[in-house]
């Protein structure tokens, strides 16, 4: 895989796919590599991603610094990638946690992002809560589904501030449009390529919210906001909120879709990531 070499010396690599325009995609997990992105739906076909492992994950070294985990911190490697690339300004498409690291990109650096497409996100860096309330209804769009009862039962322990990681485990059917064998291999290919320990360290202390609301207020390039209907993470009224941040964004919501719209329907997420790609920036 090709390499470059961040702020503090440690070698981060990313991989590509496709042909066509670069696009930056930062992954989830939080502190997952890239690999869980697939082709993003066939995303490829139409753009070349640049998909990255965080610092800790696949083939990128482990930091001598623990604390360079912090999201905050991973801005200086995402710039670093930027200028290893050459590009002037970037498109940057990220997943769930990764939204964090690039809303704190765009703020730092709002003059090199072209545009910003957030794929079901994280809330944390921009301040937006989700209610239990919002999140049982969304859970409860799932309640004719054969796994229902027990992965609610599941979910009302974990919003009650009760379980353990088996609980939280049984909640995943919630994180798929169809729970069936792609989504479970999905799942636990997943948690084969997550640094946990890094990501425990991810988000302490990173985030100031209203500073990076108004530091997003005033960015210029256009903003997708992609959201699954039945996302339990990433509820649509929540993405609302995140949606408002921004003075130039758009809200998508895919229907049926849960956590990794590109697998519940590839072609719609395809298609529906190209269009905002190709349009208009500034």
């Amino acid at each position: 895989m090709p390499a470059f070499t961040a702020y503090d010396g440690t070698e981060l690599t990313f991989d590509t796919l496709g042909d066509g325009p670069p696009v930056v995609c930062l992954p989830g997990g939080p502190m997952q590599d890239c690999a869980y992105l697939g082709d993003l739906g066939g995303l490829s076909a139409h753009r070349r991603l640049i998909m990255t492992d965080p610092r800790g994950t696949g083939g990128s070294a482990i930091p001598a610094d623990p604390s360079s985990y912090r999201c905050d911190r991973m801005v200086d490697d995402v710039e670093a990638l930027r200028e290893h690339l050459g590009l002037d300004r970037m498109d940057l498409l990220a997943h769930s946690a990764g939204t964090n690291l690039a809303v704190l990109y765009a703020q730092r650096h709002p003059e090199r992002v072209a545009r910003l497409a957030l794929i079901s996100p994280s809330v944390y860096a921009v301040g937006v809560e989700i209610t239990p309330e919002v999140r049982r209804a969304t859970a409860l769009l799932r309640r004719d589904e054969p796994w229902f009862p027990e992965a609610f039962a599941a979910l009302e322990a974990l919003v009650a501030g009760k379980g353990d990681a088996d609980t939280f485990r049984a909640i995943a059917p919630f994180w798929y449009g169809r729970w069936d064998e792609a989504a479970r291999a999905h799942r636990d290919a997943g948690e084969a390529h997550k640094n946990h320990e890094a990501a425990a360290l991810f988000s302490d202390g990173a985030y100031a919210p209203d500073a990076t609301r108004a530091a997003l207020a005033r960015l210029t390039a256009p903003v997708l906001v992609l959201a699954g209907e039945v996302d339990l993470n990433s509820p649509p009224p929540a993405m609302t909120g995140v949606a408002a941040v921004f003075p130039r964004a758009e809200l998508v919501v895919q229907d049926g879709a849960g956590h990794f719209p590109w697998l519940d329907d590839p072609a719609r997420f395809a298609a529906t990531a190209e269009a905002f790609l190709a349009g208009p920036t500034r």
